[in-house]
């Protein structure tokens, strides 16, 4: 009789409201010999609301590469391992890469138990485009790095989607606005599936003003959901506008710039425009 196969199941958790564990997610975390936690202790409330007793490793961002041969070698044992983040769906700016890697790379069956994910939970209500998405995680901290971040983003088709600390978020807003421009649609999920939920929504400059004004903008966890950049005009070489903007906005005023660089690309003026103020602004 072979040696059993162990299994590795990437368990998704509830991102606040304890009704949204599946019977699949439940079922995996009683019938695993060991539970891999980012936090053993917000796992172990969890288990313990859910009532279910099982061993917990402590897996996080500083002893994930330490822990992946001791948890491959319980999996070639034969083991079944299950994988949790602190909320949601492990991995996505949560640790798991390593071990998820290491696991198939050595032929151990891999599954998804799915569920929870404040990304798509932001996305279903956001009211903006989710044909096409992209997902930034957390910004960088630093306001040089998150702006020089953002400004590569600004020319973005795709509806994007960050993370943030509730003690940044009135900063990366303005920022947002700063790099972005602050006419762009975007929606802030402050506390999705908790008791006090608010989805604010509006422009990135009305965004911007409210979290520097609103005490209670500034808790909880936050996902901000931002519109990607318009696509008016058919066919524009957005690489070719950039240019044709930064050049004749450092011999004549914004709006000068931005009439003469639409025509020369087929862009909207306003869209010239918010290329031709941002570049002002940076002078």
């Amino acid at each position: 009789m072979g040696k059993p196969r162990g299994r590795l199941q990437v368990v998704a958790t509830p991102i606040g409201n304890m009704g949204d564990v599946s019977a699949r997610a439940r079922q995996a975390l009683e019938s695993a010999a060991a539970i891999a936690a980012e936090d053993t202790r917000r796992t172990g409330a969890l288990l313990q609301a859910l009532g279910i007793a099982r061993p917990l490793l402590s897996l996080h961002a500083h002893n994930e590469t330490r822990r992946v041969p001791e948890i491959l070698a319980r999996l070639a044992a034969g083991e079944t391992i299950a994988l949790v983040s602190d909320a949601g769906t492990p991995l996505l700016s949560d640790p798991g890469y390593e071990l998820v890697r290491a696991a198939s790379d050595a032929g151990i069956d891999v599954e998804s138990i799915p569920g929870p994910c404040a990304i798509t939970a932001a996305l279903a209500v956001a009211g903006l485009p989710v044909s096409r998405f992209c997902f930034e995680g957390f910004l960088p901290t630093r306001e040089r790095e998150r702006r020089a971040h953002l400004s590569q983003l600004a020319d973005e088709p795709r509806t994007l989607v960050f993370f943030e600390a509730p003690h940044r978020i009135a900063a990366t807003l303005a920022d947002l606005a700063g790099e972005l421009g602050g006419d762009r649609r975007a929606v802030v999920a402050r506390e999705l599936t908790k008791a006090h939920e608010t989805l604010y929504r509006g422009t990135l400059a009305e965004l911007a003003q409210r979290a520097a004004g609103e005490e209670n903008f500034r808790r909880g966890e936050i996902t901000v959901v931002v519109a990607g950049v318009a696509r008016e005009a058919a066919g524009v070489d957005t690489g070719l506008l950039r240019r044709a903007v930064d050049l004749l906005s450092k011999e004549m005023s914004p709006s000068r710039a931005a009439a003469i660089a639409a025509q020369l690309t087929g862009a909207t003026r306003s869209e010239a425009y918010a290329l031709a103020v941002r570049h002002s602004e940076k002078r």
